[in-house]
């Protein structure tokens, strides 16, 4: 679901909201989850799943398949996902 359909979804839902103040709640939201995120803290929504930060380590041997030469690949953070068993047991059925 992209981020205008969500807005119209909460819009449909809540109709005493106008599209301004569901922006700014929408905005708000994900603002939140990247500054926890940002700040090393682990996001947690019960019922849906959590977000949390991964250290990927440095590679000294990654090969580039293009070329096939060797490339440094330094050491990176990458935010993961993990559904809840709710979640996983709605999608499952």
């Amino acid at each position: 679901m992209s981020r205008p359909k969500l807005i119209k979804k909460l819009q449909q839902k809540n109709p005493k909201l106008n599209i301004s103040e569901i922006v700014k709640i929408v905005d708000c939201f994900s603002d939140s989850i990247q500054y926890a995120l940002i700040n090393g803290r682990k996001v947690e929504l019960r019922g849906f799943g959590s977000f949390f930060i991964k250290k990927i380590k440095e590679k000294y041997s990654a090969r580039n398949p293009k070329t096939g030469k060797l490339i440094y690949v330094p050491e990176k953070n990458k935010v993961r996902f993990k559904a809840s068993k709710n979640l996983k047991k709605i999608i499952n059925e």
